[in-house]
């Protein structure tokens, strides 16, 4: 099992790439709404992750 140190930086570092997917898909031409939705959820839940494994 990982210690929550690592977890909290693989959570970090996968919210970071979604903010980037989401930035990428927002410059397209015709941004496909849906993704950006289900990125932002994605996004949100793994900040809530963060925020949890912090006050562990």
């Amino acid at each position: 099992m990982m210690t929550s140190g690592v977890d909290i930086e693989t959570l970090r570092s996968r919210h970071r790439e979604l903010e980037q997917e989401i930035d990428d898909e927002a410059r397209r031409p015709l941004p496909d709404s849906m993704r950006i939705a289900e990125l932002k959820r994605l996004k949100l839940r793994i900040k809530d992750d963060i925020a949890r494994l912090s006050r562990s």
